[in-house]
């Protein structure tokens, strides 16, 4: 059985960023923002996405919000003490404008990445160009999501090949340190390699050409697609008129 919320069509889900990116502008306070986080984390859990989702989210969002919390609790101006220590003291003002802040990150956050986690990059590059969207745009946009995902496997499989020449690339600092330097060059040259590879490709499938092409991705849009629509931006519309639920 398919799972509804995969199935769903990308400029829907695209939608549900969007309000998200604009609820929280609106909505005051910080109660709601930082809910859209586990919100997210249910719909992730629904999707079949859960692990990789919170995977990536606190490894990439925690730091930031530790470090921001420390930075803005202690050295925002303010004249509430909560607490005190050597030259340090904890302000009211400093923590509430660190959960102001941290919670527009973390719903931010949250929503992007769940975005790509239950979006396939092709089908996105596929609904932005049914809504006319350049096929250079869509293409700039398609090599920086899959940029990283792609060096992280060329990185890998370089990292494997010098294992199996006898290269030592684990251990302590100092030996990692060492492997990193031919390693970065096989990379280097790897990644222009493909870059050729890559036009060489592009111009084979008539990139440039003005004629009109066709697609073998369909995408279709069901009931739910419309009726989330038309949800979306009902409550967007309310709490844009009301300043908040």
């Amino acid at each position: 059985m398919k799972n509804p919320i995969l199935q769903l069509h990308p400029m829907t889900k695209l939608l549900g960023v969007f309000f998200v990116l604009i609820s929280i502008l609106i909505v005051p306070g910080y109660g709601y923002q930082y809910l859209i986080l586990p919100i997210c984390m249910l719909i992730a859990l629904l999707a079949g996405v859960f692990n990789s989702f919170c995977s990536l989210i606190f490894k990439g969002v925690t730091l930031i919000v530790l470090f921001i919390f420390i930075i803005q609790g202690f050295f925002y101006p303010g004249e509430t003490v909560l607490w005190s220590g050597w030259i340090f003291s904890l302000k009211q003002e400093g923590l509430e404008y660190s959960l102001l802040l941290t919670s527009k990150i973390v719903a931010i956050t949250s929503s992007i990445t769940l975005f790509f986690q239950i979006t396939k990059t092709k089908d996105f590059i596929v609904a932005l160009e049914k809504i006319g969207t350049p096929k250079k745009v869509t293409y700039v946009i398609m090599s920086t999501l899959q940029i990283i995902p792609q060096m992280r496997h060329q990185l890998n499989a370089i990292m494997d090949a010098q294992q199996s020449r006898g290269v030592e690339t684990e251990g302590s600092l100092k030996i990692r340190a060492k492997a990193i330097v031919p390693v970065l060059g096989t990379l280097i040259v790897s990644s222009f390699e493909n870059t050729q590879e890559r036009v060489i490709t592009l111009e084979s499938r008539a990139f440039t050409s003005h004629n009109k092409k066709t697609n073998v991705t369909v995408l279709h849009k069901s009931a739910l697609d419309y009726v989330l629509r038309v949800i979306l931006l009902a409550l967007l519309v309310y709490i844009w008129v009301k300043g908040g639920f």
